[in-house]
């Protein structure tokens, strides 16, 4: 089904509410909409040159994804001894070899709906949500989690325990974002849209969020999310986790810090070098 047909057909059903409940035909619009997911023909957000964060929402597509769980219904799903419950609209997809994607024994799912590029890496146990965009020679290493949504570019590493948030609701919101050659450290958190640029790297235990402003000493400014704008990494910045102190009241009387993400310097051939390991694995 072309693209604009199936965008026409998931608003309509989508805002038909409760009515589309047990509709066969829903449900097999759904079903081509999840297969389109999955080939990663369509997306929850794209690159648009012309817009202010170069990323476009596509709402509609958000709206499909919710459907989803409108249609849906219980089920069980036994596996290896293991049973799980969720909706039948969301079973965990199976890969093959012939995906072109790694995924190593130990406890790892992918979830219907997800797109999962040929190269891309999955180390056990980690997750990826429905609606998850995951582009080629991309590392999921153990623990890590690329939520619901979530745009994850090319050559990208996401160590261990890594958590990348996504944002499936508001249907206008922009989900988290992390472009090409990005390399997100361990136990690090990354939520509620913001959008790290191509060539970052975020030292281990780097937390981004909306509200987290991140003192730049490089070019001495503090980058922060505004009303209309999610929360920006700069292209090749090294961002590391650090602290400032409270400078009134009882928390400089005691003598606290609270915690800040700060860039570093600009990443260059020799942070580059600290890569290479990734390429080795392949």
């Amino acid at each position: 089904m072309a693209t604009l047909a199936l965008q026409s057909l998931i608003e309509r059903i989508f805002l038909s509410g409760p009515d589309a409940i047990g509709d066969p035909t829903a449900l097999e619009v759904f079903s081509q909409f999840q297969a389109a997911l999955e080939r990663g023909e369509i997306r929850s957000a794209s690159p648009d040159l012309s817009s202010p964060t170069g990323w476009k929402v596509n709402i509609w597509v958000k709206q499909g994804i919710l459907l989803g769980f409108r249609l849906g219904v219980l089920e069980d799903f036994p596996s290896g001894g293991f049973s799980f419950v969720d909706k039948n609209t969301y079973p965990a997809r199976r890969m093959t070899a012939g995906d072109g994607v790694r995924v190593v024994p130990g406890g790892s799912s992918i979830r219907a709906g997800a797109y999962v590029a040929r190269g891309v890496v999955c180390m056990p146990p980690m997750y990826i949500n429905t609606g998850a965009w995951v582009d080629e020679g991309t590392m999921v290493d153990s623990h890590a989690l690329v939520g619901s949504c979530a745009q994850i570019g090319k050559r990208v590493h996401l160590s261990a325990a890594a958590q990348i948030g996504g944002v499936l609701e508001p249907v206008n919101a922009s989900p988290v974002i992390i472009e090409d050659d990005v390399l997100v450290g361990g136990n690090c958190g990354v939520y509620e849209g913001t959008i790290v640029r191509a060539g970052a790297v975020l030292a281990a235990g780097t937390i981004l969020t909306r509200g987290t402003p991140v003192f730049d000493l490089v070019h001495g400014n503090v980058l922060r999310s505004s009303d209309e704008s999610p929360l920006v990494i700069p292209q090749d910045a090294v961002v590391v986790p650090g602290s400032r102190a409270v400078t009134r009241g009882k928390g400089q009387e005691w003598g606290l810090s609270l915690y800040a993400a700060v860039i570093v310097k600009y990443r260059d051939d020799k942070t580059s070098l600290s890569t290479t390991l990734e390429d080795l694995l392949r």
